[in-house]
């Protein structure tokens, strides 16, 4: 199947003697990391081969077809303070089909509290920061008066945070929290809500310093920063099919379904790729691909303490999907306290279901459940469903399945810091990518693009390339 500008499913390899001027770079990975890569450097006028082994690109945010729906692996989320991620859904036409809430607005149901008492809300007010939370957190009904005062006082102190600081690294969030007066309601209720969806670990396997991080940027920065967005269509439409129309725009050679089996310099100072059949040159290379495959492909020397690489975890996220033959959720998307539901999303619009609602939950954290079978988790969450939504009493149950991601993201555990590598290597013309680097941020699709962006700027600078159209996303939010 061919995709555009010479792009090809299997088979040999195009010509790839045709240069333009700027040199030849490969890029190894099609996810958000590879893609953006791809793009900055065609952007800056050098010419772009990316390798990706997968019939599709995107990562692991990806769609996939059951039967007549267009189903989601998980659900993904951003916030407006994600410039990075903004940047990528301007750059490939998709902005308008994932906006973001006009304002923070978040349903937060406590099954624990009496039926009538559940809800409350976590949203801001135009105003200025730290004030734009303080109605919503003064109001918010899952914590005690002195729960929420002593919030007020731990995010000041949070605020003051240095996050240069490396010793925050060596930290686990947790023990900040508990020093901060923090309860084990306020962590469940509050802290962990917010840093279970964007860290995928509890406060007390959290670095200090991504969790610093986190709340510094999406709650305290500006007002608006912690605005969700997420996507109104299919992601396979926004990460394979807008983006591979970018690529193919912008010129780059788009490769899937093809395994690079080795990096290795030249006889010439260049870099050589072997994939199945064919090997490329290129003058740079940019591996955006997992840490533990990144290694794999790493030659010797590239880094110091390659084995690092191994040393970063992974942790697992688990999706259930329930279709039932009626409007069972009102809101576009809930969170729940007292129950194993973490947050719940309406999906049927993007999925293309015509008759009923279609739910996704994303369950985050999920080391305990990500291997169970599907009957004994169809027979915890239906039940769960229930209590939390009235509406489902009764309701049929059109189709109940899981999708499982078990290196969803790198694991945030306290020093991961230390074990991220930055987009050089010690091998010249050699750059790493992918949301498990040094971007300063957790495993999010924003990490992912930063990195892209990294690596392409420093390449750049290698191949004598100007660095001005770069994004910059390192001003605050807007």
């Amino acid at each position: 199947m061919t995709h555009g500008n010479g792009t090809r499913d299997g088979g040999q390899l195009a010509d790839v003697s045709a240069l333009r001027p700027g040199g030849h770079a490969v890029v190894v990975g099609g996810g958000l990391a590879g893609v953006t890569a791809a793009l900055a450097l065609a952007d800056a006028g050098v010419r772009v081969t990316l390798l990706e082994g997968r019939p599709r690109l995107g990562g692991l945010a990806f769609s996939f077809q059951r039967g007549d729906l267009t189903v989601d692996n998980g659900q993904h989320v951003y916030l407006r303070c994600c410039t990075a991620y903004r940047w990528f859904l301007d750059r490939i036409g998709g902005a308008a089909l994932a906006p973001v809430q006009d304002r923070l607005d978040v349903p937060v149901l406590d099954l624990a509290r009496p039926e009538g008492r559940r809800l409350g809300r976590l949203r801001r007010d135009a105003l200025p920061v730290p004030l734009h939370l303080g109605r919503s957190l003064a109001t918010y009904p899952h914590l005690s008066l002195a729960e929420r005062a002593s919030v007020g006082r731990a995010a000041l102190a949070l605020k003051g945070l240095d996050l240069a600081d490396p010793a925050l690294d060596t930290q686990n969030f947790g023990s900040w929290l508990a020093a901060h007066g923090q309860s084990a309601r306020a962590v469940e209720a509050l802290w962990d809500l917010v840093g279970v969806a964007t860290l995928n670990a509890v406060a007390g396997d959290a670095s200090l310093g991504l969790a610093a991080m986190v709340f510094k940027t999406g709650l305290l920065s500006d007002p608006g920063a912690a605005d969700i967005g997420w996507a109104r269509v299919p992601l396979g439409h926004l990460h394979d099919r807008l983006a591979r129309k970018a690529l193919d725009s912008a010129g780059v050679r788009t490769e899937v379904r093809t395994r690079v089996t080795s990096v290795r310099t030249d006889e010439n100072g260049g870099w050589s790729v072997q994939v199945p059949d064919e090997t490329l040159q290129a003058d740079a290379v940019v591996l955006a691909v997992p840490q533990r495959e990144a290694h794999d492909l790493l030659p010797a020397g590239a880094l110091d303490a390659p084995g690092n690489l191994l040393e970063i975890g992974t942790a697992p996220i688990l999706n259930v999907h329930v279709i039932y033959d009626r409007k069972v959720l009102a809101t576009p998307f809930l969170t729940a306290l007292g129950t194993p539901v973490q947050w719940v999303f309406d999906r049927t619009e993007a999925s293309g279901l015509e008759e009923g609602q279609y739910l996704a939950l994303s369950q985050s954290t999920a080391q305990h459940e990500i291997d169970e079978p599907v009957a004994a988790l169809r027979e915890r969450y239906l039940p769960e469903l229930e209590r939390l939504l009235p509406r489902t009493r009764g309701a049929g149950v059109k189709d109940f399945f899981v999708t499982r991601e078990r290196t969803a993201t790198f694991a945030p555990a306290p020093g991961v810091g230390r074990l991220r590598p930055g987009a050089r290597t010690k091998a010249p013309g050699l750059y790493l990518a992918g949301a498990w680097t040094a971007t300063g941020w957790p495993a999010t699709m924003e990490s992912a693009v930063r990195s892209g962006v990294g690596a392409a700027g420093a390449a750049l600078g290698a191949l004598g390339r100007s660095r001005g159209l770069l994004p910059d996303f390192f001003e605050e939010a807007a």
